[in-house]
């Protein structure tokens, strides 16, 4: 099938053209090919660049419901998922054409009782935490993801859950074997001796202060802040009564998180679009969270570049360029206003036309 594309692209508004061959993207003109999309808005297909496909409200879910919340992702034009931990295995996935990309990081590597049931590797020993990381680096697709914190019930309140000496050795062994690493972080004890072990990217960060973003800007450590998932702190501090002091530390965690992620943004660090769907939050939410980058501050242009192009380039895949996959999403109106991002007009993954 021989297709053509035509109107502006982003982040620059300059007119463009493209064929579809083949299921990729060609700059140069193709012959007898059809017509899908002239005026309008052209940009590569959408990124959420931290969700869980596999994991549900009541956790783990059957296969089909996974492949049922990739449909749902494709159909609002995220055609690339960061899948920051699930226990479902996925990588059936990808043999059918009609699905998003995924990038695995593998399971949730915790502490016994130190995060939600069912969902991660559990390490009794945290010595044996390098050797667990190398094997979800080599399981996974090019990322392994840490539990930083959680509630400790003994305290009553949130605590890392990893020494600084053996993170330094976990996320060396997982870059030994090609691959990042990311970590769940609410609170802002964990987040000094992740840094500057060398992680990758800080999921959430509500607990980030001036002193850590000047660490992440040393170490070129991104944020994926998960803005839309942040509403859902004062009720996690509701239903956690029995332990005041954690309550109260996540109701001003939410209370400071816009502020801090915008000074994040302001200081240069850089921050990528993720919902953290699966769970509490539903599939399909992109562009909420790409509403919600721009209310702390980020432009218009620059929030849909974290859930597009910029996010593209930091995982390694391509935007719009010749010998591309032809993944793309066309708008008739520019997507950077108010309710146009979560209505696309035209879908196309893999050179198929979806809507």
């Amino acid at each position: 099938m021989r297709l053509r594309f035509r109107g502006r692209g982003l982040p620059d508004g300059e007119p463009v053209e493209w064929w579809v061959v083949d299921g990729e993207l060609s700059a140069e003109p193709v012959a007898d090919a059809e017509t899908v999309f002239d005026g309008g808005w052209i940009i590569p297909g959408l990124v959420d660049a931290h969700c869980h496909v596999g994991l549900g409200a009541d956790g783990p879910t059957e296969f089909d419901e996974a492949v049922a919340q990739a449909e749902t992702e494709r159909d609002v034009g995220a055609l690339l998922l960061r899948d920051a931990g699930s226990p479902v295995d996925t990588r059936s996935m990808d043999d059918r054409d009609d699905l998003p990309r995924i990038i695995r990081a593998g399971r949730h590597i915790a502490r016994p009782k130190r995060y939600i049931p069912r969902l991660p590797i559990d390490v009794e020993d945290e010595s044996q935490l390098p050797a667990v990381v190398a094997e979800q680096a080599r399981w996974g697709d090019g990322w392994v993801k840490l539990v930083g914190d959680w509630i400790d019930r003994g305290v009553g309140d949130l605590a890392p859950l990893w020494s600084d000496d053996v993170l330094v050795e976990a996320i060396a062994a997982a870059h030994a074997e090609g691959a990042r690493v990311t970590a769940h972080v609410f609170g802002e004890d964990a987040l000094p001796g992740l840094v500057n072990a060398g992680i990758d990217c800080i999921e959430h960060g509500t607990g980030i202060t001036d002193d850590v973003i000047a660490m992440m800007l040393e170490h070129g450590t991104a944020l994926v802040p998960t803005l839309i998932n942040i509403e859902n702190f004062p009720g996690i501090a509701d239903a956690a009564a029995k332990y005041p002091t954690y309550a109260k530390h996540m109701r001003d965690l939410y209370a400071s998180c816009p502020a801090r992620v915008a000074a994040a943004h302001d200081a240069g660090v850089p921050i990528f679009a993720g919902t953290d769907a699966g769970s509490t939050v539903a599939h399909g939410r992109i562009a909420d969270e790409v509403a919600a980058l721009a209310a702390i501050g980020m432009s218009p242009t620059d929030a849909l570049g974290a859930a597009c192009w910029d996010a593209r380039a930091w995982l390694g895949r391509p935007a719009l360029e010749h010998g591309a996959p032809a993944d793309l999403v066309c708008y008739a109106e520019d997507p950077r206003a108010p309710g146009v991002l979560d209505h696309p007009d035209v879908i196309v993954l893999r050179g198929r036309v979806y809507r």
